[in-house]
């Protein structure tokens, strides 16, 4: 623990933004209103907007420092672009999607102070729009068979059952916060992925340096949650069923990439195209074997 007297480590908060210009300063008013840590840094990278959102956010938060991307890099290689500007000893990437609550961050890096082998930790997530209600309170690890997990306390509510400090599976993309020790050892977030399933890829690669994923209760983060793809987007289909299958590939070991894959043709993907036929979503099942094929004509990167 730091004494009252210690000078706090400087914490750099990292976060996109991409044709969301009001949800972003929603974000950053937060920020400013509720934020309790001393030694901040606040960068937002956007992701090539239609419009130059600069002013906005400077006229929300004036210290704030932004990024113009020339092209949407997505949300790996968006952040990384963040990250390597950052000047934070802690690294606190966050979606903009997401509003502060005080406290938030002394909560955050307490924890890398209690425990050595910390590489990452995330926050206890309620819903924005049903404050009370847990999003997230760690994760699950991805099943052998399905290639996907499931978040803990996923739309309980919170009545104080998940307000222990624990280890946990992966990070949540939406709020993790990193020290610099770790990205000097581990690297930076990987790239492949573009968007979803990059954090818990990242987490595996931390993990697998000895460090430890931690959730932090006494963090909390309010997320609205999907506010860039939308909820039911072709894109998402796309990104999800091909870092889906991305994932299995990078870091499952051979025989169980098989009991995945044998799973995936026989019940996924006829359940899958049926749904999208019966609910004549035709956008959605063009996207859904594009992520399949993409794995038939691309090269990858395997941990």
């Amino acid at each position: 623990m730091l004494s009252p007297l210690t000078p706090k480590p400087r914490v750099s908060v990292i976060t996109l933004n991409w044709n969301n210009q009001e949800i972003t300063c929603d974000l950053l008013r937060s920020i400013k209103e509720l934020n309790t840590y001393p030694n901040l840094e606040v960068i937002v990278v956007d992701n090539a907007s239609k419009l130059d959102p600069t002013h906005a956010f400077l006229s929300v938060f004036p210290d704030a420092k932004v990024i113009r991307n020339k092209s949407n890099l997505g949300f790996s290689a968006g952040n990384n672009v963040g990250i390597r500007q950052a000047s934070g000893d802690y690294l606190f990437l966050v979606n903009n999607d997401t509003e502060f609550t005080p406290h938030l961050i002394e909560g955050l890096v307490e924890i890398f102070t209690r425990f050595p082998d910390a590489g990452m930790v995330s926050p206890k997530f309620h819903y924005f729009f049903a404050k009370g209600t847990i999003e997230y309170a760690g994760y699950n690890p991805v099943n052998i068979f399905t290639g996907r997990n499931s978040m803990i306390g996923c739309r309980e509510k919170d009545l104080g059952q998940y307000n222990a400090v624990k280890e946990t599976n992966y990070a949540h993309g939406g709020g993790m916060m990193v020290s610099r020790k770790v990205i000097e050892e581990v690297g930076l977030m990987p790239e492949d992925f573009f968007l979803y399933y990059e954090e818990l890829d990242w987490s595996v690669k931390i993990k697998k340096k000895g460090f430890k994923i931690y959730y932090q209760p006494a963090s909390l983060i309010y997320h609205k949650e999907s506010m860039t793809t939308g909820k039911m987007s072709p894109l998402k289909t796309f990104y999800l069923t091909r870092n889906r299958i991305l994932f299995m590939r990078r870091n499952v070991p051979i025989l169980g990439l098989g009991v995945f894959v044998l799973y995936f043709i026989l019940f996924t993907i006829p359940k899958n195209t049926m749904t999208y036929l019966v609910k004549k979503q035709g956008e959605h099942l063009k996207w859904f074997w594009k992520g399949i094929l993409w794995h038939f004509n691309s090269k990858i990167k395997f941990n």
